[in-house]
């Protein structure tokens, strides 16, 4: 019986195989991806009949979702830099980033010494309404010691966000308590801002006082409320006096277009384009001015540097070619590819490159790279760096030789970002093996922390920038500086630090008045002395 057993299940396996193999053939040449209203729908493939297979019919037990995420991440790899397949778990975060809010306790956290410390607590959010207080030591979650080497960044975010209306108790360490406090602390909406800072530029020194008040607007990120934020700060400004103004996106790596085509919008003239994408399956679409614009004349200067990215760029773009802004800073990063999320119905997610987008001028700021090969596009920064590209103009190059003019006939270059109209490189002159070692040891930022905690009742009766600023230009926080980073390994080079002096001490006051006041009097402080603001206002003031 066996030697005919053997070939009989041979031809069934055989005869079975080709069936399921023509079925799931049909099958796969059936599915289609579709664009339809606007966006593009999914239908299953061949993959997901695997995966199925794979659950239904393996010799073992196996966890197919976890293998889905795999697969997943590792085909999306295989294409360029910018597409991205985001899990079930991740995704709600990575869109809270851009969206408008998000539901959260509604603090501001460092995490130092392996315990997470409140920097400061959101205004009108769930953590004020029952008594958390900047300078706290958060020590447990629900009961469960929460310090330790373990603790990062991306597990106090998921511990402490969730679903609006649900509680986390918080334990809490309090400076001059002896005892831990408890609070109940309910989610709710925290808004995720795009403009952290609006206010009328202080000139530096007196040869940059003008008659004329200029407005700074700093925008991080092109969120779902970006627009409304934008226009906001510049009416506010505009009623405070200004009238010509600062749009400083530096180190903004982008979000929605649209939210960057209707900034473009409030500074042109009707019919001027402001940006057009297409790509294979992707249809054309123009974006162009309609001259309902509130800021079509005022004079403008857009701040950009090499983390400026993709919608950022789509504004500046715009700005230059039109020869509508000055363009002033550094090369920004290079990506003019466009991004469609598409949904699964597990809750996870693909940020699919769809198109490619182009400025007015006709020109791909897109910078090189190599399907599947996304470290080597990773290092391009780097290898700017290398080249002394961050120092001078005369070491930036373009992949793309193709002429490109804007309105008036200036030339400008594509394949590589968008190069500034008024290059301002780093200014090292005042840097040294001191202070280097100082910041990039995070030791600056730890020490402000500390010294807002230790001076907190004091410094709280001023309520802004300017008088926190003399205030703290009496103390001897320099010195003390010295101490607390000789403590931490950091040996005193007294020539090096008198040598960096400046930098070192507006750096710290401004991270002082940060923990203080937020951003709204971080930045003032910060540009004030900063080599591009200057530049920028030098350039309104004439």
């Amino acid at each position: 019986m066996k030697k005919y057993i053997l070939p009989t299940l041979t031809v069934i396996g055989v005869a079975l195989g080709i069936f399921i193999g023509a079925s799931l053939s049909q099958k796969a040449a059936a599915q289609r991806i579709i664009y339809q209203n606007g966006s593009w729908h999914l239908e299953q493939s061949k993959v997901d009949r695997m995966l199925q297979l794979m659950e239904s019919a393996y010799v073992d037990s196996i966890n197919v979702d976890s293998i889905t995420d795999e697969v997943m991440s590792e085909l999306v790899q295989k294409l360029d830099p910018h597409s991205a397949y985001i899990p079930k778990e991740d995704l709600e975060m990575v869109n809270s980033e851009l969206a408008g809010s998000f539901s959260g306790i509604g603090v501001q956290f460092t995490i130092q010494q392996d315990t997470v410390r409140i920097v400061a607590v959101i205004a009108g959010g769930p953590s004020e309404g029952v008594g958390v207080l900047a300078g706290d030591k958060l020590i447990t979650v629900d009961d469960s010691l929460f310090v330790g080497k373990k603790i990062n960044n991306e597990k106090v975010m998921r511990t402490l966000r969730g679903e609006k209306g649900t509680q986390v108790k918080l334990g809490i360490m309090r400076a001059g308590s002896p005892d831990m406090l408890y609070y109940n602390v309910t989610r709710g909406d925290i808004p995720v801002t795009s403009v952290d800072a609006k206010f009328i530029v202080e000139p530096n020194n007196e040869s940059q006082k003008s008659k004329e008040k200029i407005g700074f607007v700093r925008v991080n990120k092109f969120g779902a409320t970006t627009y409304r934020e934008f226009l906001a700060a510049m009416a506010e400004l505009a009623s405070k006096g200004a009238s010509s103004f600062i749009v400083d996106l530096r180190e903004n790596s982008g979000g929605y277009m649209d939210q960057s085509i209707r900034m473009a919008n409030e500074f042109l003239n009707r019919g001027e384009m402001i940006v057009y994408s297409e790509g294979r399956a992707y249809p054309r679409y123009e974006a162009k001015a309609d001259g309902g614009g509130r800021f079509k004349n005022v004079p403008l200067v857009v701040l950009i540097d090499d983390f400026s990215a993709s919608a950022s760029e789509i504004f500046a773009g715009a700005m230059q070619d039109n020869d509508r802004a000055q363009i002033i800073g550094r090369r920004s990063f290079g990506k003019g590819l466009v991004q469609q999320q598409m949904p699964f119905d597990d809750g996870s997610a693909i940020r699919l490159t769809v198109a490619r987008y182009y400025t007015p001028s006709g020109r791909c700021i897109q910078k090189p790279y190599t399907l599947g090969d996304q470290e080597d596009y990773q290092k391009e920064l780097i290898e700017r760096f290398d080249h002394g590209e961050f120092y001078s103009a005369d070491s930036v190059h373009f992949a793309d030789t193709t002429t490109y003019r804007t309105k008036k006939g200036r030339i400008v270059h594509g394949g590589g970002g968008i190069m500034p109209d008024v290059f301002v490189g780093r200014d090292t002159t005042l840097n040294t093996p001191w202070y280097n070692r100082c910041v990039n040891l995070a030791y600056t930022y730890q020490f402000a922390y500390q010294y807002t905690d230790q001076h907190r009742k004091e410094m709280a009766q001023y309520k802004d920038w300017q008088s926190l600023e003399r205030y703290l230009l009496k103390q001897n926080i320099l010195r003390e500086f010295v101490t607390f980073a000789k403590e931490k390994g950091v040996e005193p080079n007294e020539s090096e630090i008198a040598k960096s002096k400046p930098l070192m001490v507006r750096l710290l006051n401004a991270y002082i008045v940060r923990n203080m006041l937020g951003d709204e009097g971080f930045f003032p402080l910060f540009e004030r002395d900063d080599e591009i603001t200057k530049k920028a206002v030098e350039l309104l003031s004439k």
